[in-house]
């Protein structure tokens, strides 16, 4: 796959969410192999989905920095959207690095997803917006 063209998905899940991400990517599992999409995610998100079967470049854990990598990959125009689902009622040492995050998708006008509500919107209109893409 041409690195260039891919359309680049963040994936990071608090500790008590990561379950909840593999079940959700497990749910586009076969479309997400077929489609020009690369996942990224923070490490212990990455190792939970590599077990799941799927493709994914991991960066570091979200307390070692991965939340800021990811939002690096933002500003440069990388990663075109972040699914992040956060766990709201759970203190998170690295809380600075979620805000940043949040706010460099915002700015950067990327769409961020924390539930799988708004996750399946975002994911379920742009796989259909890559099928558009291939009709002639």
């Amino acid at each position: 796959m041409d690195h260039a063209h891919q359309y680049e998905i963040a994936l990071v899940a608090h500790d008590g969410k990561k379950p909840e991400m593999v079940r959700f990517i497990m749910q586009y599992h076969h479309l997400l192999k077929r489609k020009n999409i690369r996942l990224i995610a923070t490490g212990n998100t990455g190792r939970y989905i590599k077990e799941s079967g799927l493709e994914v470049q991991c960066v570091k854990s979200g307390p070692y920095g991965g939340d800021a990598q990811i939002a690096a990959r933002v500003v440069e125009g990388k990663t075109h959207m972040v699914i992040f689902f956060r766990d709201p009622l759970d203190k998170h040492p690295h809380e600075p690095d979620i805000f940043m995050l949040m706010r460099l998708c915002d700015v950067h006008d990327v769409p961020l997803a924390t539930n799988p509500a708004t996750a399946r919107l975002l994911f379920e209109s742009v796989l259909k917006l890559s099928r558009n893409k291939s009709r002639p």
